[in-house]
């Protein structure tokens, strides 16, 4: 889709090339951003993520990434500081929009769009917090493990009931890609949750962090925290989720940040309770 805006801006589909600049402005506004995020990105929807140009220029950026056919996910809303308040970032967010289709849109947005988003249809849900400090010193207890190939498709099967869509493509990378530690917990017979810490430009990060209970994400924390190697670590964390506040407080996590989820209409039922940590604040 291309679309002519003010200013001769032009707005078309990004590839995977463009990911590392749009990332460099993401981390530019403090928002962090995974050093190797763009493969799983790109790998759920490669037709999501825009880019407005100005004589070829890049200006403006969005990502709107299907999953199925109820749900899609906003993210990497973005207009360069010396060329915003021109409409740029609008025109880029209506042309984005439109590859949504009829589907229910989330999105993590700060706090201080709100308004503006509600302008677009886009209803608060909570708040999400993100937690920043240094990873307590400890070990893995014995019943959390790395996770290997053999999981893959119970992982799938869980992060579907955690989610409101269903993301094998995106989950297939995110598990296995550079720098990615991916841990699980098991019962004996099925996953009790899953964490994955990833390197971030500012620190590392954990996400998700999906778990039965909240014996079962304390032992995900504890793992993923003793992989950090005592280095600093952020979680996006719902405040919906009391549980996941405290073990964010108990470990001496301060909150730094934090964002609106909100949604344009219903999304499929799933396991709120078992949120303890977001995947991503640019896919959901």
């Amino acid at each position: 889709m291309t679309l002519a805006a003010p200013h001769d801006l032009v707005v078309t589909q990004a590839t995977l090339d463009d990911w590392p600049m749009i990332a460099a402005w993401a981390a530019a506004e403090g928002w962090n951003p995974g050093v190797s995020d763009g493969p799983a990105f790109f790998a759920q929807d490669p037709e999501g993520f825009f880019l407005g140009r100005i004589d070829g220029e890049p200006v403006s950026a969005i990502s709107v990434v299907n999953y199925g056919q109820e749900y899609a996910f906003l993210g990497c809303y973005l207009v360069r500081p010396d060329l915003r308040g021109h409409g740029h970032g609008l025109t880029t967010w209506k042309t984005a929009l439109a590859h949504a289709g009829s589907r229910t849109v989330g999105l993590d947005g700060v706090v201080a769009q709100q308004d503006n988003y509600r302008q677009s249809g886009f209803e608060l849900a909570h708040r999400t917090i993100r937690f920043t400090g240094v990873a307590p010193q400890g070990e893995a207890p014995r019943d959390v493990r790395p996770a290997g190939p053999g999981d893959l498709a119970a992982l799938l099967a869980y992060d579907s009931v955690c989610y409101p869509g269903d993301r094998p493509r995106f989950l297939t990378e995110w598990l296995t890609g550079p720098g990615h530690r991916a841990f699980v917990r098991h019962d004996g017979g099925r996953p009790t949750g899953y964490g994955v810490l990833r390197p971030g430009h500012d620190s590392l990060r954990i996400g998700p962090l999906f778990a039965d209970t909240a014996e079962d994400a304390r032992a995900l924390f504890t793992a993923l925290t003793a992989e950090a190697g005592g280095r600093e670590v952020a979680i996006d964390v719902p405040e919906t989720s009391a549980a996941g506040v405290a073990l964010a407080e108990e470990a001496g996590f301060r909150a730094s940040f934090e964002t609106a989820r909100m949604y344009t209409g219903p999304v499929r039922d799933h396991a709120r309770h078992r949120v303890f940590g977001v995947t991503t604040l640019e896919l959901g």
